[in-house]
């Protein structure tokens, strides 16, 4: 895809769907099967992102910038964690995407957070996260809330932490009438949409924290999908 703005060997690349039409359905679509793809794919778009953000004084940084991270990646000085791996570049190397699945970014041109209307032109290639939670049981933050938010960042290969500290202990009195079903009633909810989530693709453990009042972690559970 041509960019005027952009040297021509950092142009994103998208299927070439004529030649497709002549290779067999079931041939179409591959894995990569290089690691120099892979190491294409990830310090190409790093690069792509750094020229579009104004990051390099010259082509020749760019270029610099670029062979040196396929070389650290190569020789394993460097290694970014696995949402990296899963998500990073799928838009800019291979020209995959789909609709946006509820994540933010900021606009580096405008500098405001921006919902992303594509799953993978801005993609999710964080480790970990830490959630607040309300206590609420379906309203936005609340508590079943949790469980989509949860299933979103399991989906593309991160983990997931919330502090749990203002929900409300079991048997305590609810606003509305009756009494708190407590903590590890929900938590047993979520361990089972985890288990059911591939993460990145991929069957997986997903990584979850749970923090009391002081925020210090007082427990840790890892799902695990089959």
């Amino acid at each position: 895809m041509e960019e005027e703005t952009v040297p021509s060997w950092l142009w994103r690349s998208v299927a070439d769907e004529e030649a497709l039409a002549d290779v067999p359905a079931k041939e179409r679509v591959m894995g990569e099967r290089s690691a120099k793809q892979v190491f294409n794919r990830l310090a190409g778009t790093w690069t792509y992102w750094g020229w579009k953000g104004n990051y390099f004084t010259s082509e020749d940084d760019a270029r610099a910038f670029y062979d040196e991270l396929c070389y650290m990646l190569a020789t394993q000085k460097c290694a970014p964690n696995s949402p990296q791996w899963f998500n990073t570049g799928l838009h800019w190397a291979y020209g995959i995407d789909g609709p946006g699945q509820g994540h933010y970014y900021v606009d580096h041109e405008t500098g405001k957070l921006t919902k992303s209307k594509s799953a993978y032109e801005h993609p999710q290639p964080h480790a970990c996260f830490i959630q607040s939670i309300a206590d609420d049981l379906v309203n936005e933050g609340g508590i079943m809330d949790l469980w989509v938010r949860e299933a979103r960042l399991f989906k593309y290969g991160s983990g997931t932490g919330s502090n749990f500290s203002f929900l409300r202990g079991e048997n305590e009195k609810l606003s509305g009438g009756g009494k708190s079903s407590g903590l590890m009633s929900f938590l047993k909810i979520g361990d089972r949409a985890a288990g059911a989530i591939k993460s990145g693709g991929t069957t997986r453990a997903r990584q979850r924290w749970w923090w009391s009042i002081s925020i210090i972690p007082m427990s840790r559970s890892t799902s695990t999908g089959k």
